[in-house]
C-alpha cells in the first residue's frame, strides 16, 4: 500500500509530488463519459481528478442514500485510477459549487430553524449520519488502502462563513476520522479578509481559492500554510453563468500565465478542469443586490467544454505542465460524435391545470406551506384556493414568498412576481361577480449557494396569502417535482403553463443540442429524465443531451412551459448555444 503525506511539501511514498489536478464532479457528468473526461484529464498532463460530493444528491430524505448510476463515486474514483490518476475528495456537506442549497439536503428546511454549518443545536447529528453511509463508499478509495485518494477536504470556504466556530470544524474532522478516514486532511478559502485564519484548523493543510494574480496571493497563502506546501485548491479557470447575464470567459493566455507562477511555488487544481452540466432542476442561485439562478450548463469556460471538447485553452495549459511533468500518450476509448435531428413538432399538449389528476393528490392546507415543509427539494408548488363571489381586494400580499410566482384567476394570468416584488404588498383591482379559482404557481430557481441568505431559502409560500390584510383559508397544494412525468393525458390544445409532447427515433445515436428558440420559460424531460432549464432571456439557447440517454428506437421529449410562448416546435441540433 502506499502512503501520502503532508510535511514541507507533499510526499507520495517518500518522494517529493506536486499536485496538477482538474475538477470533474462526477455527478455532473453523464457516467458512460466518465472516463472519457478523466482520459482528457490524464492526457492534459495532470496526475489527479478532485471532485466535491453533492449531500442533497445522496441523502434524498433522512436516512434514504444514493449511491447507484451516476451517483456511485466509488466507481468514478476506481475509473479515475484505471487512467493513472491520483483523487482529491472533498466529502464536506457543503460545497458551495453553484449548486443548489450548496449541496445541502431541503429537508434541513423541513422543521424548525437549525444554524448550518455550526456545532449549535443538531446539523452535525445530521452530518454523522449522512457520514456514517458515504465513508463506506469512501475509506476504501484511499490511498494507504489501495485507492486512488490522497487528500480530503474538511469543509469549503468556512471562513467567507463569517463566524468563527473551531468546534464544527473539530467536530466534523472527528466524524471523518471515526469513519476510517486516514490520508491528510485540507481546508480552501478565499482570500477576503480573516477567511484563512477563520477556515483553518488544526491538523488541516490550509489551501487557497483565487483565479488570478497568483504570485502576490501565494505570498498571502504562505504565512498559513505553516511551513507546509503551497497549494491552490479552485484555481478559477473561467466563471459560472446567470439567467439574463452573459456567456462568461476567461482568456488562456492569462490563465497560462498563473498556472506558471502556480507550479513554480506549489501544487494546483483546476477549477473547473471540465464543468458539464447541472443536471436537472439543481442549480444554484446567487444572491448579492438580487436573485441570480444560474443556467443550466456549468461549461464555465473550462479546458473541456461542456459536451467534453478540447479548447484552446486546453492546449495553452498542457504546454505549461509539461514544462512541469511529462506529458503521458493516452489512447481515448471512448468514441463521441455531434448529431442534429432538426426540428420536432409537438405530437400532444395538455395545460397544467388540466394535467393536476395526473400529477398526484393534493395536500390540503388551512394555510400554504413552503416545498420542504410538504417533503419537497426542486421544481415547482402550486396552490390553489377558492375566492367566494362580491371578494373584493385592492392590496394582495405573500408571506415568506420565494422565488417565482404565477398567479392566475380562473386560468388567467393575473400577475408575474419574482425575488423582491414577491415581497409586496402588490396592488390589484379585483371585484369577482362569480366563485373564481385562485391558482398560485411558485417555482424555486436554484436555492442560493453562497453567503448569508443560505439561512432563508425555503421556497413556495411559508405563511398566509393576503387579500386587504385578511388571511385566505382552504387551500390545496400540489408540489410539483417535475420528474418523471408518466400519466400524463395529452390532447390537442393547450394555453397558459402547459406540457408538450415530442418523440424522434434517431438513426444514431450521438449527443445533440436542444434548442427551444421560441418558448418561454421552463424545463424538459428526456425519456423521463429532467435535462434542465430553459428562459429566452439566456444567455443559454440550447440544452445538452448526452448521447447515451438516447435510447434506440422511439425517444420521449416533454417540454414544461410556464409562460404561455410554445411555438410547438423545437430543433435538436449538432452544436450548442451559450450565447
Amino acid at each position: 500500500m502506499s502512503r501520502f503525506e503532508i510535511r514541507e511539501q507533499f510526499y507520495l511514498d517518500g518522494a517529493p509530488f506536486k499536485i496538477i489536478s482538474g475538477a470533474i464532479h462526477y455527478f455532473r457528468v453523464h457516467p458512460a463519459y466518465w472516463r472519457d473526461r478523466l482520459e482528457k484529464l490524464r492526457a492534459m498532463g495532470c496526475n489527479c481528478v478532485e471532485t466535491y460530493v453533492p449531500w442533497n444528491l445522496h441523502e434524498p430524505a433522512p436516512g434514504q442514500f444514493r449511491f447507484e448510476g451516476g451517483l456511485d463515486l466509488a466507481a468514478f474514483l476506481r475509473t479515475a485510477q484505471a487512467v493513472g490518476l491520483y483523487a482529491i475528495v472533498r466529502p464536506s456537506p457543503y460545497i458551495c459549487a453553484e449548486w443548489e442549497f450548496g449541496g445541502l439536503p431541503a429537508w434541513l428546511l423541513s422543521g424548525e430553524d437549525m444554524p448550518l454549518r455550526s456545532s449549535e443545536g443538531p446539523f452535525l447529528s445530521h452530518v454523522a449520519r449522512y457520514y456514517r453511509r458515504l465513508f463506506q463508499e469512501l475509506a476504501p478509495m484511499q490511498i494507504d488502502r489501495g485507492g486512488p485518494v490522497l487528500l480530503m477536504q474538511v469543509e469549503n470556504e468556512f471562513g467567507v462563513w463569517g463566524r468563527e466556530d473551531p468546534a464544527y470544524l473539530e467536530g466534523l474532522a472527528g466524524l471523518m476520522r471515526e469513519n476510517g478516514a486516514t490520508v491528510p486532511f485540507i481546508t480552501a478559502d478565499n482570500l477576503d479578509e480573516h477567511a484563512l485564519d477563520r477556515g483553518g484548523m488544526v491538523g488541516a493543510l490550509s489551501t487557497v481559492n483565487f483565479g488570478s494574480g497568483a504570485a502576490e496571493k501565494l505570498e498571502v497563502l504562505r504565512p498559513h500554510a505553516k511551513g507546509g506546501p503551497l497549494m491552490v485548491t479552485e484555481f478559477w479557470v473561467g466563471w459560472f453563468d446567470a439567467w439574463g447575464d452573459v456567456h462568461h470567459t476567461a482568456g488562456a493566455k492569462e490563465n497560462a500565465a498563473d498556472l506558471d507562477e502556480i507550479l513554480r511555488r506549489g501544487s494546483v487544481n483546476f477549477y473547473m478542469f471540465h464543468g458539464g452540466t447541472n443536471p436537472g432542476l439543481y442549480n444554484g442561485s446567487n444572491y448579492f443586490d438580487h436573485l441570480t439562478p444560474d443556467v443550466t450548463s456549468y461549461d464555465y469556460g473550462s479546458p473541456l467544454t461542456e459536451d467534453g471538447r478540447e479548447t484552446e485553452k486546453y492546449r495553452a495549459f498542457q504546454r505549461v505542465i509539461g514544462k512541469y511533468a511529462p506529458i503521458p500518450r493516452v489512447e481515448l476509448t471512448t468514441e463521441i460524435v455531434r448529431r442534429g435531428y432538426g426540428a420536432l413538432e409537438a405530437s400532444g399538449r395538455v395545460g397544467l391545470f388540466d394535467a393536476l389528476d395526473s400529477l398526484g393528490q393534493p395536500v390540503a392546507l388551512d394555510t400554504p406551506r413552503s416545498m420542504e415543509r410538504l417533503g419537497q427539494s426542486c421544481g415547482y408548488i402550486l396552490y390553489r384556493t377558492t375566492l367566494p363571489a362580491g371578494t373584493r381586494a385592492k392590496c394582495l400580499e405573500l408571506t415568506n414568498a420565494a422565488d417565482r410566482a404565477l398567479i392566475f384567476l380562473d386560468g388567467v394570468p393575473a400577475l408575474t412576481l419574482m425575488d423582491r416584488a414577491l415581497e409586496g404588498p402588490h396592488s390589484v383591482d379585483w371585484a369577482l361577480e362569480r366563485d373564481t379559482r385562485l391558482d398560485i404557481l411558485v417555482e424555486n430557481l436554484g436555492r442560493v449557494n453562497y453567503g448569508p441568505r443560505m439561512a432563508r431559502q425555503r421556497k413556495g409560500i411559508d405563511g398566509p396569502v393576503l387579500l386587504d390584510g385578511v388571511p385566505v383559508t382552504d387551500w390545496q397544494a400540489w408540489p410539483l417535482s417535475m420528474e418523471g412525468l408518466k400519466g400524463l393525458k395529452f390532447g390537442g390544445r393547450a394555453a397558459g403553463p402547459a406540457f408538450y409532447r415530442f418523440t424522434f427515433r434517431p438513426e444514431e445515436r450521438g449527443d445533440t443540442f436542444l434548442d427551444t428558440t421560441g418558448w418561454g420559460k421552463g424545463c424538459a424531460l428526456l425519456n423521463g429524465v429532467n435535462i434542465g432549464r430553459f428562459w429566452d432571456i439566456g444567455p443559454q439557447r440550447r440544452l445538452y443531451i448526452p448521447g447515451p440517454m438516447l435510447r434506440e428506437g422511439e425517444n420521449e421529449l416533454i417540454l414544461f412551459e410556464s409562460e404561455g410562448r410554445a411555438p410547438g416546435t423545437v430543433t435538436l441540433a449538432a452544436e450548442p448555444d451559450l450565447g
